[in-house]
């Protein structure tokens, strides 16, 4: 009998942290604080180490507690902790961060136990390859080497997209990102299949990036946005109010170009991607919808 109050007594004590934790712009408030959940090694967030933290998302999130602290009246220091691709979720639920803008994309298996901002950046796979490759769209993927890297989606995604129908090719696989680049690189591979900004990053990282060209039809999307708490409809409308506004007056646009199309460091190389259509389009119409809502023409 002790042991069932016991255990009544601690589902009481969760589901009381629970609500909590989903009352994070109270608990700012008092605090004076903000965790924000930061990557250290992303297109759109990184260290440049010292627990120094840049990108296009990492400035794009201290702009929204710049807005918070007019909204809460007072100045809020930021507590930046790094995140991983494994942890970024039960690091939200717990309460250890109070919100993430870094590469996380908004799908409905996450949408289950999280929630999401507007889309700020969708993502999109395509294909590099060198500029006399010939290579234009999927279609002259006939015969050709595709390289990709292990663990990941790109192939099955080639595959399943309508023009790949009849066009038969073979696949090189490497160990990491920077491993396939080197296949294309080294002419063991005729295109490299992956993330835009993934390619891009690449393509600005080599020793010839003129060479180098991302071609074809958009493979997916996968909208990426800021992470939160389920529930928490407070904060999701405090930081969405940031985002509509910086959409709105010009400063994620001043932001991308400053992290994609400027040199950044701490090589200072141009990583050269530019605007999307989609990601334009998630701007002009602010929305959370899930990657599964998305089109592929």
């Amino acid at each position: 009998m002790k042991k069932q109050v016991f255990a009544l007594a601690l589902l009481a004590a969760a589901a009381t942290a629970t609500v909590a934790q989903a009352d994070t712009l109270e608990k700012i408030k008092n605090s004076g604080e903000v965790t924000l959940g930061v990557r250290e090694s992303s297109g759109l967030g990184y260290t440049l180490g010292n627990g120094v933290y840049v990108g296009f998302h990492t400035e794009m999130a201290e702009n929204i507690i710049k807005d918070l602290e007019k909204d809460l009246g007072k100045p809020l220091k930021i507590k930046y902790q790094p995140i991983t691709s494994q942890n970024r979720i039960p690091l939200m639920t717990n309460g250890t961060i109070d919100f993430e803008c870094g590469s996380t994309t908004n799908n409905r298996a996450r949408q289950k136990e999280v929630d999401f901002a507007h889309t700020t950046y969708v993502e999109e796979v395509r294909m590099a390859t060198k500029k006399d490759s010939g290579i234009q769209s999927v279609a002259d993927l006939n015969n050709k080497t595709i390289a990709v890297t292990t663990g990941t989606t790109s192939v099955q995604t080639l595959r399943k997209h309508r023009r790949a129908e009849g066009v038969s090719f073979k696949e090189v696989m490497g160990k990491d990102h920077a491993d396939s680049f080197l296949l294309l690189e080294t002419g063991r591979a005729d295109v490299f299949v992956m993330d835009g900004s993934i390619l891009a990053a690449n393509i600005s990282k080599s020793r010839t990036p003129d060479n180098y060209r991302i071609v074809g039809e958009v493979l997916s999307v996968e909208p990426i946005a800021c992470m939160l708490r389920k529930d928490d409809d407070a904060f999701k409308a405090a930081i969405n109010k940031s985002i509509e506004r910086q959409m709105k007056d010009g400063t994620l646009e001043k932001l991308w170009d400053k992290w994609f199309l400027q040199p950044t460091p701490p090589a200072n190389t141009v990583v050269n991607l530019p605007l999307s259509e989609s990601t334009k389009k998630a701007w002009a119409n602010p929305n959370s919808k899930p990657m599964e809502d998305y089109q592929v023409e």
